[in-house]
């Protein structure tokens, strides 16, 4: 009920923002701002809106939409009143109204630490990469012939880690520490096939967690001990044994007597979490034994920012390779034999495997992975090793210091935290007297350091603990005999990049040399399927910098984080009005994770309601990778439903519920579907579903054809994820972060994260990505209600005009009523290769050549391309596209009547690179004019040059490298 009350003053609060004038129908319009994002978001101008209008044969957006939408699914009660969504305000007030609600938000001098650390990021990198729109505005690199300039940054990540790490392979991030430590009890699980599996009692505590929740599922049996005096006697039972180094208290490990001779015969993977900037100075984890290292790189440049986003590592031995969950970035050949980078082993992913997948992630936290390695890159081995010596200093001098006290120090060897016994009040006298926030366990004061504090700050600290124990000492003689360690590390990260680019100068130079190589939306438009690739406003990027999001720790005192919780609690309430559910949890850090965590919402419910056999999910065979591959890892058996036509197929959806009545658990649908129509019987779907004792997950990937006009909630579905990544605004990163919440409706919320009876934990803090939330926060504030609803028409607008352009040219595969689509179409290129040739992929490459990323490849239906444009893009560059694919469709005739040769032609030999074409030797039956400037548009606005040919996936998978050259390399 209190949480009810303060989530309607928040809201009423926000809605007093809102300049009454602006939305008095009496005022004039010429006293009225021009600081509204609407007309800036929207892509086409009014009059290019009608001529649209008028090609699609309609007279409005509402007739547009009523010729779309059945009307049996109609619903706009979620947007009937201001006091449950706000109207809008402009640009410039969104943006005070945020720096007011980070100013709330109290930055205490911070020693929590427990996996998360202050950190200076480098402004180079901070300017340049976290807020250039040419690094975040960019996809996941599926495309990789212009994608080589993250691709590479992704590689020296990965270089970064095995380096470090001392492993085989390492991927390209994961979503959080904990869910990393999740993913390699399942990969141990996977391997082994054993169903015990031992963790430290040391390890962070947000990992144990996830880690119990995740193995509760799986029917997993999880044992916390002290490994340390653990009578391993039965090991052969266990599929893992994973501990810390330095631990959750500070103590830096050796674990080679543990894993090379206790455990060295047992059948178990060995787990290593870590901390990257000590393994600077200390022994790496595949030198003591371990199989697999994950952690947290963080602390390399990327602020706290309340919980994330933040880029897991996870590395592993080179045995276990085609098991690790996640990205690999590798190297192979392009079709002139020079080396390109590109996704490798993308057959263990979900997109393909589904649910043998190795992992339901299909996106991760490539722009914080991106910020590590340019910082790792930045300082280079020698300046990471001084960071790390510094910060192990000022931690040993407080050690020390603490004991001159008579204070009572845990004893071991400690890299940056240092455990203070017996202390009950330190930690409130130190926020209350001295603003400075530390962490307690039990009667122990806990205090981490990071590279952002100084000598000072540990006299600081000093003098208050003389306060505390009324007792004095001489600060500098301590200091003075504090030294660094011994390095125990034979040398690393000795290539080329990582020691040559460490003055701002070279720094800037080569971080825009990556970013021309790439397309993003800051030079065309991305239309992929199924993607949402719209839009990131500049005013609702600025506050991810403000301070007070970024620099708080995610477990500071309730009382420091005011800003944050008005934040959250809007979002949450503004997400429950445009899905009209009961409760939204923040807590799942991408699309996937949602899913996962919706799908656990569902297990709880019925376990809790004593029918935890109901374990099988009905999946449509349409459905997105990720939602089988989440079904397993949420312990559900999976049941295909065949679809006719675009879809489901009542009959077989009868037989399968009929098959497996006792049982069924739950249906997973996606609406519009992802063949981009809107089903006109998805309500009698979901009351097939309920009727035989199921229940309902709508996966939100096409929320952008519902808000304003239905809802998963109106239609039946009892619990939904949002892409805050497509939807609302949050961008791709190329490649992560994303952000995935749940609403659910309620009889399933008592069961979301933090709630009474608790599905357990997802992620490693309660908000995961917390300081990206002002972004969909931005989305609605200034959108308001008439404009989040307008996007929603504009891209079904955007989306019949392409398609309505095209199908005379194309074979579009499915169609809803009256002939449209949703927000997405689907063109078929089975038949033109039938006749030509000429397949999806090609059709892929040559758009390249035009300056556009191609639409998503052979998803949902093998041998198609389906086209998303969203709403943001104007009608000028939805045209430039239709000419691009009409031509490209002249050329695949020339090549069908004989005019182009059927393997030396501009598609076949696509993409086509800038030293290819002025290259004196060009030998091609084909003009070099026709190769890389097929159009007028394209020499006129200029591209995204490729910078290597068409990339050979077979022979990187055969020949896996996943890390940069070494220096012998060089030499050679």
């Amino acid at each position: 009920m209190l949480r009810s009350i303060r989530l309607i003053q928040r809201v009423a609060n926000f809605s007093r923002l809102a300049n009454p004038h602006e939305v008095n129908p009496k005022v004039p319009d010429w006293f009225k701002s021009s600081d509204y994002i609407e007309p800036r978001f929207i892509g086409s101008e009014p009059q290019q809106v009608k001529e649209m209008l008028k090609s699609v044969e309609a007279n409005s957006l509402d007739e547009l939409v009523d010729k779309i939408i059945p009307k049996e699914i109609r619903s706009e009660a979620a947007f009937q009143s201001p006091d449950n969504f706000p109207d809008a305000i402009t640009e410039s007030a969104m943006v005070q109204h945020l720096q007011s609600l980070a100013n709330k938000n109290k930055i205490y001098k911070n020693y929590i630490g427990q996996g998360f650390y202050g950190t200076h990021t480098p402004y180079v990198i901070l300017r340049n990469v976290l807020e250039d729109p040419g690094w975040y505005t960019s996809y996941t690199p599926y495309q990789a012939e212009i994608s080589q300039g993250r691709l590479e940054a992704l590689l020296n990540y990965q270089t970064v880690i095995t380096e470090l790490t001392g492993m085989d392979v390492s991927n390209a991030s994961l979503l959080d520490e904990a869910t990393a430590a999740g993913e390699a009890m399942f990969l141990a699980n996977s391997w082994f096939e054993k169903k015990k599996f031992f963790v430290d009692n040391h390890v962070f505590p947000q990992s144990i967690e996830h880690i119990k929740t995740k193995a509760y599922y799986l029917g997993i049996d999880i044992i916390v001990g002290d490994a340390k005096t653990y009578d391993f006697k039965d090991a052969d039972q266990y599929c893992g044994v994973l501990v810390q180094s330095p631990d959750n208290m500070g103590e830096v490990h050796d674990w080679s007597d543990l894993f090379k001779h206790t455990l060295k015969d047992a059948k178990l993977l060995k787990v290593i979490g870590t901390d990257l900037l000590s393994l600077t100075i200390n022994k790496t984890p595949k030198d003591q034994g371990a199989n697999v290292a994950y952690g947290n790189s963080q602390r390399f440049g990327v602020p706290m920012g309340f919980g994330g986003p933040h880029a897991a590592f996870f590395a592993v031995e080179d045995e276990f390779k085609r098991k690790m969950p996640g990205r690999i970035i590798g190297i192979s050949k392009d079709a002139n034999g020079r080396s390109a980078y590109r996704m490798s082993l993308q057959t263990r992913e979900q997109h393909i495997r589904r649910e043998k997948a190795t992992s339901n992630i299909c996106t991760a936290q490539a722009l914080l992975a991106n910020m590590a390695g340019l910082y790792a890159t930045y300082h280079g081995p020698q300046g990471l090793q001084k960071i790390a010596n510094r910060v192990n200093c000022l931690a040993r001098s407080f050690a020390k210091l603490a004991k001159s006290l008579g204070i009572v120090v845990k004893e071991g060897r400690i890299f940056d935290t240092v455990v203070l016994h017996n202390t009950e009040n330190l930690q409130e006298y130190l926020h209350y007297n001295a603003q400075i926030n530390v962490r307690k366990i039990g009667q122990d004061t806990i205090f981490s350091f990071d590279e952002t504090h100084t000598l000072q700050d540990v006299e600081d600290l000093f003098n208050h603990l003389q306060h505390f124990t009324k007792k004095k000492a001489d600060f500098m003689s301590v200091i003075q005999k504090v030294i660094p360690y011994k390095s125990e590390r034979a040398p690393y990260m000795q290539q080329k990049v990582f020691n040559s680019l460490h003055s701002e100068t070279e720094m800037l130079r080569y971080i825009n040399y990556l970013r021309q190589k790439d397309i993003s939306l800051a030079k065309s438009m991305i239309s992929l399927g199924s993607c949402t690739m719209k839009l990131n406003p500049t005013s609702f990027m600025l506050p991810v910098s403000f301070q007070g999001f970024s620099q708080l720790h995610p477990f500071s005192p309730l009382s420091c984080t005011q800003g944050y919780q008005e934040l959250t609690d809007n979002v949450e309430k503004w997400l429950c009005d445009i899905t009209q559910m009961e409760a939204v949890s923040l807590m799942p850090n991408s699309g996937a994770q949602g899913e996962y965590t919706g799908l656990l919402c569902i297990r709880k419910y019925h376990i809790m309601n004593g029918q935890k056999d109901r374990n099988i999910c009905l999946i449509p065979i349409s459905a997105h990778g990720t939602n089988p591959a989440s079904a397993v890892l949420a312990g559900l058996n999976v049941v295909a439903v065949n679809v006719i036509d675009g879809y489901v197929d009542l009959n077989d959806l009868n037989k399968k519920i009929k098959e497996n009545e006792k049982s069924l658990a739950c249906m997973m649908i996606t609406y519009p579907s992802t063949y981009g129509v809107y089903e006109d019987q998805t309500k009698k779907i979901i009351q097939l579903i309920h009727d035989h004792g199921g229940l309902v997950y709508m996966d939100g990937a096409n929320m952008n054809a519902q808000v304003g006009y239905t809802s998963p909630g109106y239609l039946g579905a009892d619990v939904c994820h949002l892409n805050l990544h497509k939807t609302f605004s949050i961008p791709h990163g190329g490649g992560g972060p994303g952000l995935g919440p749940i609403a659910v409706n309620k009889k399933l919320a008592p069961y979301l994260p933090g709630r009474e009876h608790s599905l357990g934990s997802v992620a490693s803090s309660l908000y995961s990505s917390a300081s990206i939330i002002p972004i969909p926060y931005s989305y609605f504030g200034q959108l308001g209600r008439q404009g989040a609803k307008k996007c929603t028409a504009m891209a079904m607008l955007n989306a019949n005009y392409l398609m309505k352009n095209l199908k005379n040219d194309y074979k579009v595969l499915f169609t809803g009523q009256n002939g449209m689509c949703a927000h997405e179409f689907i063109i078929d290129i089975r038949p033109i290769k039938q006749e030509s040739g000429i397949t999806e992929e090609d059709i892929a490459k040559r758009l390249m050549d035009y300056g556009f990323h191609a639409p998503t490849m052979s998803f949902p239906v093998p041998g198609t391309l389906m086209i998303e444009p969203t709403e943001s893009e104007s009608k000028s560059e939805l045209d430039r596209f239709i000419e691009a694919m009409k031509n490209i469709k002249l050329e695949i005739e020339k090549v069908k009547n004989g005019q182009y040769d059927k393997n030396d032609n501009p598609l076949k030999n696509a993409p086509h690179t800038q030293d290819q074409v002025i290259n004196s030797g060009w030998n091609h039956k084909y003009s070099r004019e026709e190769a890389a400037f097929p159009l007028p548009f394209v020499m006129q606005r200029g591209k995204v040059w490729p910078t290597v040919s068409r990339i050979n996936n077979a022979f990187g998978d055969r020949n896996l490298i996943c890390q940069c050259p070494s220096v012998s390399d060089y030499q050679q």
